[in-house]
């Protein structure tokens, strides 16, 4: 007996499955609580399996021939795209869907102007965004469910490409206040005394404490956030200074308080901000051609200010 589904009902299971419940779904592929439920609803039906486990307090929980299902699914819809970004290639059209993601910590900086411009020049592309951390963005990246992404060289992996863009060397935030403000520039020996507020999330809190071991040195910890405009509000308030790649154009806190940057003096590395993807999408037309408009905004945009 022939089955009958849609590539539109897989990508709603994998959605709802991805996030452990049908509202969370929603939220994320932008389509009604309804229609997710309906469309999961009918692949249960169509191929006579429980897929979720419903649990009222809990959300739902994939079943083991749900998780089954969940590896399969992802193979049809990795294929289904496949296919569109081969149409693409032998039309010669910059067109389909396009999944981005960008670092927590710089995506409000860079992605929505960035993508602005992109679709503007190419209208047939269906661009979506996620805001991830460093670890996410593997993981997104390896499962396909996103195709290109925005982020650091911290720790790529071998099954990771890495396509640099520019470098950004650290620098330091502090409040106007903060005894070392009025200086040209500091080092982690001027800062080691006074307290730190420490943006902590995976592979850039070790970044940023490397720039203090680089010299025998230790931050004094006070503070820390997954939030950067938590860390610049908590730095502009004087809860301590913090070391960041990336800066605001006029340099204020998001309660409107003023900070200060302030160059990182000695051997400290920059970070390179870059393209990251799995190596078999790397030639696809459309991702290459967003590869290319990443390379020539970066050169041209003053939203990457050092100090």
């Amino acid at each position: 007996m022939a089955l009958h589904y849609t590539l539109r009902q897989l990508e709603y299971f994998v959605a709802v499955g991805d996030e452990g419940s049908i509202v969370k779904a929603s939220r994320k592929v932008n389509v009604s609580s309804p229609s997710i439920s309906a469309a999961v609803t009918q692949l249960e039906e169509e191929f006579g399996l429980r897929l979720f486990v419903r649990k009222h307090a809990h959300g739902l929980t994939l079943t083991q021939s749900g998780r089954e299902f969940m590896v399969q699914a992802r193979r049809v819809l990795h294929e289904a795209a496949a296919m569109n970004r081969l149409a693409d290639k032998l039309s010669g059209n910059v067109q389909g869907q396009l999944k981005i993601g960008c670092l927590i910590t710089f995506a409000q900086l860079i992605v929505p102007s960035l993508r602005r411009e992109f679709e503007d020049q190419y209208p047939q592309v269906q661009v979506s965004q996620s805001e991830l951390d460093q670890l996410s963005i593997f993981e997104q990246l390896r499962n396909a469910q996103i195709d290109v992404a925005l982020t650091y060289d911290l720790d790529i992996p071998n099954d990771i490409s890495f396509i640099p863009l520019v470098e950004l060397p650290p620098i330091a935030m502090l409040s106007e206040a903060h005894p070392l403000a009025h200086l040209p520039e500091v080092s982690p020996h001027d800062l080691q005394k006074h307290p730190m507020v420490l943006l902590d999330l995976p592979h850039s809190a070790e970044y940023f404490l490397s720039l203090f071991d680089h010299v025998g040195v230790r931050p004094k910890i006070v503070e820390r956030s997954k939030d950067m405009a938590v860390v610049r509000s908590l730095v502009a308030n004087g809860f301590g200074y913090s070391i960041a790649n990336t800066r605001p154009l006029n340099d204020k806190a998001p309660d409107g308080r003023s900070l200060r940057f302030l160059p990182l003096s000695g051997p400290a590395r920059p970070m390179k901000l870059g393209v990251a993807l799995v190596n078999e999408i790397a030639n696809v037309l459309t991702v290459h051609t967003f590869v290319d408009h990443c390379r020539h905004y970066i050169k041209n945009t003053t939203l990457l200010n050092s100090a």
